[in-house]
């Protein structure tokens, strides 16, 4: 979550979340009245999530419980732009295809509904349910734009809120807020997950530049019990957004602790980006020795990311907001903003001497992926293989290779161009939308080529897979070893696809192949 900085805008929100503190009955199902949408819109998503209409921002409450994937989200549902935060709320069965319920949670006389974790209370731990229906509990941080607007530092709370029927209604908690503010500013976020070491509730918070760990038997009264981060990470800008989980080292049984930590401004590419430490936890305490900075995704569009609790197979599945504080607000959308990064299976590889997140697509993807038959294709020394298609933005282009020299660009008839570069000399994968499309909204959206280092890619055949959508672009190279996320408005459809040969030998890539991706809408 990110504060809004103008000062007409602030009177604004103050103005508004009063309405939202009456809590009347005519209000709430007003706001929760049915947007229709044909999802056609320009640069709509076709085959990611967005909401129907309006501003959405962090997922939220990511939880699986009876056969049901639940995806919350910071919503606000009257406007396009940032304002009075609730939980918007959708589900699916199987992680691709996505159906829209009612809001969630919506501001009281506590605040706006900011991010948080949701967990299955199997042990009915927290008395708000039964052993035989237990309770899916959401935690989440108030935020007091009164008390933000006052300038006093304790205006972000914790609280939490339960359902009995699978997230179709929540009721608050009526002790709320479970966790109380003295002073600390930025003190938000909340994570939660089942701690086998202790048999307590875990809970990570973060607090400014830094994260704090609490306990709890029940999910209502909490101890804080360690810190991390002070020293260690990133630290251009305000800690957000953490998650903690073990995961098995590749096919070894040496299992590490990950802890993600979302930081705007500070990203590698400019501001809004996740990084991630390889670490120890004894249950009370995370302890890492890594140096480097390291993020899941070198793009500028994957921010805010968390996983799932109570998956199927304990997999790590992970969510991201596609997007960027430095330009969220501006981008050239008009019923709706912001969508969500295709899910993401996680996984941990060692790399040398160095742990590597991979975060890559799930396999569930693979349903709406018409698959054409692939082909060798070799580009002669300094030469370019041009391929023609109807629509590259609703495709995936994959192949694989050795070579680490090769130049991609999609382009259409408006001279509008995507281009993705691999340079061997400067151990980079260059990302170009500087002519991508409209890039003029926002100063900073398209003034610089995004750079990510490719330190440890293999000499062996590696796979390059490039998902583009209306209005986006995911990169994963070599199984979601290395990953690049951006958003992009082109005013047409890119039709070319450009491959050049940078080198003087031919540029084998095998398996190569072009297919379309079905709509989920």
């Amino acid at each position: 979550m990110i504060k809004m900085r103008n000062f007409f805008k602030v009177i604004l929100v103050l103005i508004l979340v009063n309405a939202c503190k009456n809590d009347s009955k005519t209000e709430t199902l007003s706001m929760q009245k049915e947007i229709t949408t044909d999802y056609k819109e320009a640069y709509r998503p076709q085959y990611h999530f967005t909401p129907p209409a309006k501003w959405m921002n962090d997922p939220n409450g990511l939880v699986y419980h009876q056969g049901v994937y639940h995806l919350f989200y910071q919503y606000y549902p009257d406007d396009i732009v940032w304002g009075p935060m609730h939980w918007g709320h959708a589900v699916s069965k199987d992680m691709v295809h996505w159906e829209q319920k009612p809001i969630a949670l919506f501001p009281d006389k506590h605040g706006y509904i900011f991010s948080g974790s949701a967990v299955v209370d199997v042990k009915n731990t927290s008395g708000l349910g039964t052993i035989e229906n237990p309770p899916l509990v959401a935690i989440f941080t108030y935020h007091d734009p009164e008390g933000e607007e006052a300038k006093r530092k304790d205006f972000q709370t914790q609280g939490i809120a339960y359902s009995l029927d699978n997230g179709d209604s929540w009721t608050k908690y009526e002790g709320n807020p479970v966790i109380g503010n003295k002073n600390t500013k930025d003190f938000r976020d909340p994570k939660v997950f089942w701690n086998d070491r202790t048999n307590k509730w875990t809970m990570l918070l973060v607090a400014g530049d830094h994260l704090q760990i609490w306990l709890s038997d029940n999910l209502i009264e909490w101890k804080k019990v360690s810190t991390f981060g002070k020293k260690q990470g990133a630290h251009g800008g305000v800690w957000e957004c953490p998650d903690l989980f073990p995961l098995k080292v590749g096919d070894t049984e040496e299992e590490k602790w990950v802890l993600l930590i979302s930081i705007n401004p500070g990203a590698p590419n400019g501001g809004s980006g996740t990084q991630y430490f390889v670490g120890d936890f004894d249950g009370t305490t995370f302890t890492s020795d890594q140096k480097q900075h390291k993020w899941v995704d070198w793009g500028t569009d994957n921010y805010a990311g968390v996983t799932y609790n109570n998956t199927p197979n304990d997999d790590r599945i992970f969510i991201g907001w596609m997007s960027n504080w430095t330009y969220a607000r501006d981008t050239p959308t008009e019923k709706w903003r912001s969508a969500m990064t295709l899910p993401r299976k996680l996984s941990l590889q060692k790399f040398e001497e160095s742990y590597g997140l991979i975060n890559y697509p799930l396999a569930a993807l693979d349903s709406l992926i018409q698959k054409e038959e692939s082909k060798d294709v070799t580009v002669a020394a300094a030469q370019t293989e041009r391929f023609v298609f109807d629509n590259f933005n609703q495709t995936e282009v994959k192949f694989t290779s050795t070579r680490k020299d090769f130049f991609i660009m999609f382009k259409n008839e408006a001279n509008e161009e995507l281009a993705l570069t691999m340079d061997s000399s400067q151990k980079m994968v260059l990302l170009d939308r500087i002519v991508s499309g409209k890039t003029d909204f926002q100063e900073d959206f398209g003034n610089v080529i995004h750079q990510m280092p490719i330190d440890n890619l293999p000499d062996a055949p590696f796979e390059v897979r490039i998902l583009l959508d209306k209005s986006s672009v995911e990169v994963f190279i070599n199984g979601g070893q290395y990953v690049m996320t951006d958003q992009i408005f082109p005013t047409q459809n890119y039709t070319i696809l450009e491959v050049e040969n940078v080198k003087e030998t031919p540029l084998e890539l095998m398996d190569f192949q072009i297919s379309k991706i079905k709509g989920i809408w």
